[in-house]
């Protein structure tokens, strides 16, 4: 009898209601023996008795909106709206490949690096087939995963190794290979030789292909600042009492793991004693950079030989330098020479002197070098006006050079000739002074800006603001990899591949 009354009463509903809207009503039936119909009502037993619960299958949405009159006179509803589900789970088919846009620029960086012989890197390579262990890693990733981090603008491992795990280009160039701050850390600070015969190599393949003459070539330089602290700078006496205490903190050291040697294992201990080594060490060095100032200031005549000369513990290899802005801070010199034709930089150098004077002989040797052949021009500024440098430039390797004179607006105010030969004028320097009399002469000068000046400012906007590491050959290799990165966009530009 209760079957047959509850069939009809449900009878009664799907024919007084549609499908959906009687799916969505939230029914709340308690009838004894309610059959489960279409996985809506649900049997649970309580007490001994059946009881049939009801719940909303599916949600109805929103109420009817009002008629569009009634919106109009100012009675609306609540806003309709999308809003974000950050819960909702989702499968992604897709390989790194279709995951990078097709003109990417990471791509042509890849391209670019796949042309080149790392065959140094991989002579290094100790994991070979038929020994065992575990495979390195391709100097080409390495490489690639440096010069596209350049052209970002990343300088720092760490943060270089945070970019493989987060972001797309990155991650295409790894291809599942896992690398870490430290190996990426390695690969550039220890490869600065490699880094010097890779540029040679990409210069040297473009000079093949007609397209780097060095038949004018300019040079400036740029100050970067050092990885150290101002206060890091000592003067002798203040090294001399903190090479004492170094001392005696490893007597100190020696004495407690002589007295408790359980206190500290011994990986701690070679740690400890590891860490006093090297900060006697840089103290040694911190020193020695003292007496490198004084001596310079000795043969230069300095007017600063009544101050007394610092050395810095954290980088000894640092000077301070008078920057951009006219303020003193500890920095590098970064030098480089560019082919004024094709904006191909063709020599780098890093060196620890606050001026230019006396850096253009040799980079000119550099240049004659690494590609067996010299300059016809070399341009550079007043900064670099060195008697001596241009006699070397002139006579051994028979190339004009192009360099404003000193102070030649006030002299030739003041009624003097700047281009007259001086006393002690060689012939080369003299000829140097007559040749830039000449507009002809003053016009070759002028192209020096839109080379020299221009790559400075396109290694500035690549984040060469600071130098990442420390010590003269690292930042050395930091200049390196910065030029080769130039010069293979650069050579893109001119549509050859290198090498």
């Amino acid at each position: 009898i209760h079957e047959s009354r509850t069939r009809h009463r449900l009878e009664r509903v799907f024919h007084d209601h549609r499908g959906c809207d009687f799916l969505a009503q939230p029914w709340s039936v308690s009838q004894p023996g309610a059959n489960l119909i279409a996985g809506v009502f649900i049997k649970q037993e309580v007490r001994g008795k059946m009881q049939v619960m009801a719940d909303t299958l599916f949600d109805k949405g929103d109420p009817e909106l009002p008629p569009a009159e009634t919106a109009q006179a100012g009675v609306g509803g609540k806003p309709r709206l999308r809003k974000p589900f950050r819960q909702q789970k989702e499968m992604h088919y897709a390989t790194l490949d279709e995951m990078l846009d097709s003109e990417h620029p990471v791509r042509a960086v890849w391209e670019l690096v796949q042309g080149l012989d790392l065959s140094a890197w991989l002579r290094d390579v100790k994991a070979v087939e038929g020994v065992c262990g575990r495979n390195g890693t391709d100097p080409r990733l390495l490489l690639a995963l440096w010069v596209y981090a350049t052209v970002q603008g990343v300088a720092s491992a760490r943060e270089l190794a945070r970019q493989c795990e987060h972001h797309t280009p990155y991650q295409w160039l790894c291809g599942g290979v896992t690398v870490n701050y430290h190996l990426l850390a390695d690969f550039r600070s220890q490869g600065d030789s490699k880094l010097d015969e890779l540029l040679t190599q990409v210069v040297a393949g473009l000079l093949d292909q007609k397209l780097v003459t060095l038949h004018r070539v300019s040079q400036d330089g740029m100050r970067v600042r050092a990885s150290a602290g101002r206060s890091s700078f000592r003067s002798r006496r203040r090294l001399e009492e903190c090479r004492t205490e170094a001392r005696q903190q490893v007597e100190v050291l020696k004495q407690l793991a002589d007295a408790d040697p359980q206190e500290l294992s011994a990986r701690q201990k070679a740690a400890r004693e590891r860490a006093e080594r090297e900060r006697q060490s840089r103290v040694r060095k911190a020193m020695e950079a003292c007496e490198d100032v004084e001596q310079k200031r000795h043969e230069s005549r300095s007017r600063h030989k009544s101050k007394p000369a610092l050395g810095s513990t954290t980088d000894p290899d640092a000077r301070v330098m008078k920057m951009a802005d006219g303020g003193y801070r500890p920095a590098y010199n970064v030098q480089f020479a560019t082919d004024v034709a094709s904006g191909i930089i063709v020599g780098v150098d890093v060196v620890n002197a606050g001026s230019d004077n006396g850096q253009m002989a040799p980079m000119v040797d550099q240049v004659r070098k690494r590609y067996g052949v010299s300059p016809q021009n070399f341009l550079v500024d007043g900064g670099f006006a060195s008697l001596p440098d241009i006699e070397h430039v002139e006579t051994d390797h028979r190339c004009a050079v192009y360099m404003p004179i000193k102070d030649e607006n006030k002299k030739l105010a003041a009624g003097e000739d700047p281009y007259a030969r001086g006393r002690s004028d060689t012939d080369a320097v003299a000829g140097w002074r007559t040749r830039m009399q000449s507009a002809a002469a003053k016009a070759i000068y002028k192209l020096r800006a839109q080379s020299a000046e221009w790559v400075n400012a396109i290694c500035r906007n690549r984040n060469l603001q600071r130098m990442p590491v420390r010590g003269l050959k690292r930042t050395r290799a930091i200049g390196l990899l910065h030029a080769l990165t130039h010069n293979l966009l650069r050579s893109q530009r001119l549509e050859v591949k290198p090498g």
